[in-house]
């Protein structure tokens, strides 16, 4: 028989059921976990305004910095870093008369983030948003319906947080 363990708050009920080796909280610990390494990369207030404008269109150095509200140094920085881990890459423009500057446009990795950000937009809608509501709204182009992040199975079901096994990577 399988071992499991299920993560509780009881204020909130059951969470994820941790099966099979991870059944055993003390076992283990969360050393290659892919949460915290996305966190490394993209976990900063200013690194996520800047991808945030980069979804909106924005390409140019001090677009960045003035639409994000952060100095020229801060946002050089993380810049920097996001072409580095590759969710930018910079390229080459020039303006008549004037010297060359680089623009900043969405590597597929980039645009792949995209649901991270949307559900944290939605996250923000729903719990940080005020009386006044959601400052934007994001809607499919073609039928105008809101667009939205949530989880589901390869199948196609939507799974709420009590039916999701955590499994090791290596089991299926």
């Amino acid at each position: 028989m399988e071992s499991t363990s299920q993560v509780r708050d009881p204020a909130a009920g059951t969470a994820l059921t941790l099966e099979g080796v991870l059944a055993d909280r003390g076992a283990w610990r969360a050393t290659r976990c892919s949460v915290g390494r996305a966190i490394e990369v993209i976990g900063s207030r200013s690194a996520l305004l800047l991808m945030r404008e980069a979804y909106y269109g924005t390409t140019r150095f001090a677009d960045f910095a003035d639409r994000v509200g952060i100095t020229e140094a801060v946002a050089a920085g993380r810049l920097k870093e996001l072409v580095d881990e590759g969710l930018l890459v910079r390229r080459p423009y020039r303006e008549p008369g004037q010297r060359t500057r680089h623009e900043y446009v969405l590597t597929d990795k980039g645009r792949d983030l995209l649901p991270v950000v949307v559900a944290l937009m939605e996250w923000g809608d729903r719990y940080l948003a005020g009386p006044k509501g959601a400052p934007v709204r994001l809607a499919h182009r073609d039928c105008g319906e809101p667009v939205r992040v949530h989880v589901a199975c390869d199948a196609g079901h939507d799974v709420e947080l009590e039916h999701i096994a955590v499994r090791a990577g290596a089991e299926r």
